[in-house]
Formats: structure tokens, sequence, C-alpha cells
């Protein structure tokens, strides 16, 4: 049995492409944190925070507080049983999951490390690769054709296209010239809670017979509206995805008894990754579908990301795009992608990913 030694944190700076830009806000710079834990026989994990702040409020700074916050709890802990670990965070990390995020996922990969087994058997290695989606983010509708023609060529079929929501006109001319473009494609539409159900509603009805190629609609109301996403729901005849609305198992539970979705979106950044094998139990449980995605992460967090949904299995939807809107990430290893397969390494110690600079 090995215990904890070192908990160390400092800020992870990339570059981006182009701006994220999602209803609520955008990143043009993915201010994260990187997390590195070491154990007594030397084996070292490494975690990553991504905090968005135009969904949660979380901030670099905010995570790096809550981390140092917790390397004490931390410090000589036995690293017997992840679960019982990661209750260890307490209150330090309660109101920032990411960092609590990056601080679970250090663990892991430690302790994979330590016990020479991948991130991806510890989860279960149902399945070694995974298709995912990739995200049209906010912008002109001239950006929004183009991007779905370069998606397409890049052998992306479904596309996330995030919507402005305030403007609706905009957001249908956006969708009518992504279908336009992007003929054998088919489409996801997030909100991010940025529409009223009248909106919503009329947005997709504006798309006549194209609205079969609409799969899911995600997250259209807001977080607390969960009678107007079953409005969406039953008036589109959609599949409803939640994520602002499900961030714990409480929250899945009540989606459930209020007919309120489909699908429940799983985000280690806003649960912790003990608290997404929480959700997706009782998802599951409540025979909802499952859905995978991040915020503005690099290949460190979406990597532990899709060994949890390919070493569990059972995953409808996969939206794991986000290292490929970043540029010079001082990261190495991982998952990779093969136009929208992305490939995990059994083989691999831990996650895989390593720092290079």
């Amino acid at each position: 049995m090995v215990s904890v030694v070192a908990l160390s944190a400092e800020p992870l700076d990339i570059e981006l492409n182009e701006p994220f830009g999602i209803a609520t806000g955008a990143q043009e710079l993915a201010r994260n944190v990187l997390v590195t834990l070491t154990l007594g026989d030397g084996s070292i994990g490494l975690g990553e925070a991504a905090p968005f702040p135009a969904v949660s409020g979380e901030t670099q700074a905010l995570a790096l507080d809550a981390i140092e916050r917790a390397r004490p709890l931390l410090i000589g802990q036995k690293l017997e049983d992840f679960r019982a670990t990661a209750e260890a965070l307490g209150d330090a990390t309660k109101d920032v999951p990411s960092a609590r995020c990056a601080i679970e996922t250090a663990l892991l990969d430690a302790l994979c490390r330590h016990q020479r087994r991948s991130l991806l058997d510890y989860f279960g290695g149902a399945v070694t690769s995974l298709v995912s989606d990739i995200t049209i983010p906010t912008g002109s509708v001239e950006h929004a054709r183009q991007s779905a023609l370069d998606a397409e060529a890049r052998g992306f079929h479904l596309l996330k296209l995030k919507l402005v929501g305030r403007e609706l006109e905009l957001d249908i001319s956006r969708l009518k010239a992504v279908l336009d473009a992007a003929k054998s494609s088919s489409l996801v539409l997030d909100a991010n809670a940025s529409l009223s159900p009248d909106q919503a509603i009329e947005l997709v009805r504006a798309l006549g017979s194209d609205r079969t190629r609409i799969l899911l609609f995600e997250q259209p109301t807001a977080a607390g509206d969960l009678s107007g996403l079953r409005q969406v729901r039953e008036a589109t005849r959609l599949q409803v995805a939640a994520d602002e609305s499900a961030r714990s198992v409480e929250d899945v539970r009540q989606l459930a008894a209020e007919r309120a979705c489909d699908v429940v979106n799983v985000k280690i950044m806003k649960l912790g990754v003990a608290g997404a094998l929480e959700v997706i139990e009782a998802a599951k449980s409540a025979k909802l579908g499952l859905m995978v995605g991040g915020m503005v992460e690099s290949v460190l967090a979406m990597t532990t990301s899709a060994c949890l949904a390919a070493g569990l299995g059972g995953f409808s939807y996969v939206d794991l795009d986000t290292p490929l809107f970043m540029r010079d990430a001082p990261l190495q290893g991982g998952l990779r992608y093969e136009g929208a397969r992305i490939l995990l390494d059994p083989k691999s110690l831990g996650h895989g990913v390593e720092r290079v600079r």
C-alpha cells in the first residue's frame, strides 16, 4: 500500500486555434491547471482542471486555490481505494469541481501506474475506440458553413452546433447553412441553457423536413427549468440531453421523475471522476441514455473521459473534441484521433499522457 507524498499545481495556459464560443461566452485561451501527484514508490500522476467561467463561474485562480486547500488532506493518505480517497477531498473542492477532477485524475493515473495497468482497464476495458462529434462554436453564418465543410473533410459526420441563443433568426440561418454544407452529416444542437421552450420549439420547426437530421437537442432551456425541457422534448419529438441540469445524482433522479430528458451529459469537469461514476450509475438505473462531454480540455482530461466512456461502454453520444482546437499544448501521449475516431492504447500506463516541458 502506498501513500501520497506530494501534490502540486500550476497554471496550464494553452492557445486555441479559434475562440471556443457558446451562448454564455467564449474562451480565447484555455486557462487550465496542471496537477502533479507523487506516491511513495515514485509513481507520478497528472491531472487537469479546465474551468470555464462562462459555464460554471470557475476560474483558474479558484481552481488553484481549491487544490492548495486540498493538498494537506491528501499528503500521507494511503491510496488503497480510489473512491474512499476521493472522499477525503471533502469541502475543500466542493464548489470547484474542476479542481476535484484534476486531483482525482492525478490520483487515478498514479494508482494505475503503481499497479502497472491502464486507466482504460481500470474502468472495465469494454472497447478501445469511440467516435466523436466535432463542435462548431458560435459565430457568423459563413463561419458555421465553412466549419461544417471542414468537419466533413476531416471525416466527421456528427456535428455539434453551439447556438448563440440571443438571436434566434441568426441561429436558424446558421443551422440551415450547416445542414446545406454538410449534407451527409447529422447534428447535435447545444443551446447551453439559453433558450425559452417556445424559442427552442420554433427553432426546430423552422427546419421543416430537415429536422430529421437533428439527433439530439442538448440543454435547450435553463438549468432549473425541467418543465421547459420536457415541453421541448414532447413538442419536437427530438431526444433531449441534460447538461447544466445534471450536476448530481439527485439531479438525474429528478430529471427522470419529470421525464425531462432522454440523455445525460456526463462531464468529469463538472462532477469529478468519482461523481461521474455515481451519475452514470444513476442514469443507467433511470434508463436514461449517456453522453460523455467536457469543457475546453487538453488531451489529458479528454483521455481520462475517453477511458471512462470506452472502459464502461454504453455511451450513445461522444463529444470529446476540444484538443483539436488547441495548439502547442505541453503534453504528449493519450488518445489519438483518426478522423472522428478516438483510439485508446490498452497497454498505456494510467492515461498515458506525459508532460513534455
